[in-house]
C-alpha cells in the first residue's frame, strides 16, 4: 500500500463517521451552507499577473511541522491584508494537522474565496465544506476514477461550489472532461518520489484547452518559477510551504506579487 491509499483507506473511515454524525440535509442548518460562495473561478483570472492562492499548512507528512507559531487565524488575516486572491485551508487531521474548524473560523472573516484542501472522496465531505464556508473544494485525480471525479464535481458544482481538479502525472489525463472541470491544478510533486519538478506544469499545460484555468502547485518559491509559468500563460499559483516558513509572510506575499504582474 503506497501513501495515498494509506490515506484514502483512513478518509474512508472518516467518511463513515461523518455519516454517522451527519446527514446532507442536517448540513441546511448551517449558516454558510445556505450563503452564496464567492467566486473561485472569478479570483483566479487576473489578466495582469499571476493570481496567488496562499495556503495555510500547519505540516506536511514529508516535513513535518512547517511553523512552529501556527496561528491559522493569524495567517488567514495576514493573508487577506495583503489581497491574496484566495486562500487554500488544509483541513485533514491525521496527515497535516489541519481542521475542518481552521475553515469554519476563516470563513468567518473572509474577504476572498477559501479552497477545502483534503482528500475528498464522498459527497457528504462537500456537504461539509459548504456547511463550514468553503467557496470550493479540491478533488485529487489519483485518488479517484473518472465517473467518482465527474460525480463529486457536478456534486459540488450544484450547491455552488467550485472545483480544483488536481493530477501530478499525465497518465491522469485521460480521467478528466474538460468540459466539465474548468479549473485544473498540477502539481508538481511526484507522488512516489516527493521530488518537486516545475517542469510537471510546464509540460501538461499543453495538455488543456485556452478556456481552462490553469493553477500550478508545489515547489514554488522564486522569481525565475514565476517567470517561467508566465511563459506558459498559468493563471495562479497555489503556495504553501514558502509562505509558512517566512519570518515576515505579508513582505514574501508581495513580492510573488509583483513577480507576477505582466509587463503592460
Amino acid at each position: 500500500m503506497n501513501f495515498l491509499e494509506t490515506i484514502i483507506a483512513v478518509k474512508k473511515q472518516e467518511v463513515e463517521e461523518l455519516n454517522r454524525l451527519f446527514s446532507v440535509a442536517s448540513f441546511n442548518e448551517f449558516e454558510f451552507y445556505k450563503k452564496a460562495s464567492l467566486s473561485f473561478s472569478s479570483a483566479l483570472i487576473k489578466g495582469n499577473a499571476i493570481a496567488v492562492i496562499a495556503e495555510i499548512k500547519k505540516a506536511s507528512p514529508s516535513k513535518g511541522v512547517l511553523r512552529e507559531d501556527f496561528n491559522h487565524l493569524k495567517i488567514a488575516k495576514t493573508y487577506f491584508d495583503n489581497h491574496v486572491d484566495a486562500i487554500s485551508i488544509l483541513t485533514d487531521e491525521k496527515f497535516f494537522q489541519g481542521s475542518i474548524n481552521f475553515l469554519k473560523d476563516i470563513a468567518e472573516i473572509k474577504t476572498a474565496p477559501l479552497l477545502r484542501k483534503d482528500f475528498i472522496i464522498d459527497e457528504i465531505q462537500i456537504h461539509q465544506a459548504k456547511a463550514f464556508g468553503a467557496d470550493a473544494i479540491l478533488l485529487i485525480c489519483e485518488a479517484l476514477d473518472k465517473f467518482q471525479i465527474v460525480d463529486l464535481t457536478l456534486c459540488a458544482q450544484a450547491i455552488g461550489l467550485s472545483v480544483l481538479l488536481e493530477l501530478h502525472s499525465e497518465n491522469q489525463l485521460e480521467k478528466i472532461d474538460q468540459n466539465i472541470n474548468k479549473i485544473i491544478g498540477v502539481n508538481n510533486r511526484n507522488l512516489e518520489t516527493f521530488a518537486v519538478s516545475l517542469t510537471t506544469s510546464i509540460n501538461l499545460r499543453q495538455s488543456f484547452n485556452e478556456d481552462i484555468i490553469f493553477v500550478s502547485e508545489s515547489g514554488i518559491t522564486t522569481q525565475k518559477d514565476i517567470y517561467e509559468l508566465k511563459q506558459i500563460k498559468a493563471n495562479a499559483v497555489l503556495v504553501g510551504e514558502h509562505f509558512m516558513r517566512q519570518e515576515n509572510i505579508g513582505s514574501a506575499i508581495e513580492e510573488f506579487k509583483n513577480w507576477g504582474k505582466y509587463e503592460s
